[in-house]
């Protein structure tokens, strides 16, 4: 596979706005980091985006997550390996995500507000979209999955 163009060197400033935004949320949200991996890694799964599963797999392990919660990540609702402030997360993530499926149910939003304060279920939010529009540009560009390299791409390295 190749990519079809480079967005971030075509159009710098949309792609800075959203690195911005990665960049609050990692270190003005007050939102667990381990907790952001894992839901740019749902939403990623849900949207079938190659190039950020490869990227977010790898941040979620440089964050210390499991081998055995990235492999159930996807059936997270069937495995003890999750606590309720994730599973609340993972939920209010799909629903985003998954926004043609019932317009983020009230029982979603019922299940985060009960994890979550008015802030952190804000930029929980801001997090999803975030994910969901860099799922779709790197999907749409083609972006190629297996050159991601967490080291050079931490946030605040640029």
């Amino acid at each position: 596979m190749q990519s079809r163009l480079d967005p971030h060197k075509i159009s710098p400033t949309p792609y800075n706005a959203m690195f911005a935004l990665e960049t609050f949320l990692r270190k003005s949200s007050k939102l667990e980091s381990s907790l952001i991996e894992l839901v740019k890694l749902r939403a990623t799964q849900i949207n079938g985006c190659a190039f950020c599963l490869d990227m977010n797999s790898k941040d979620a392990r440089i964050e210390g997550e499991s081998e055995q919660r990235l492999y159930t990540l996807s059936v997270w609702w069937e495995v003890p390996f999750f606590t309720d402030r994730e599973r609340a997360a993972l939920a209010w993530t799909e629903a985003i995500t998954l926004i043609t499926h019932g317009h983020v149910p009230d029982g979603a939003y019922a299940a985060a507000k009960e994890r979550f304060n008015d802030e952190e279920l804000v930029n929980l939010t801001w997090a999803a979209i975030a994910i969901n529009g860099w799922n779709r540009l790197a999907i749409a560009f083609r972006l190629v999955a297996g050159e991601y390299d967490p080291a050079s791409q931490k946030i605040g390295a640029k």
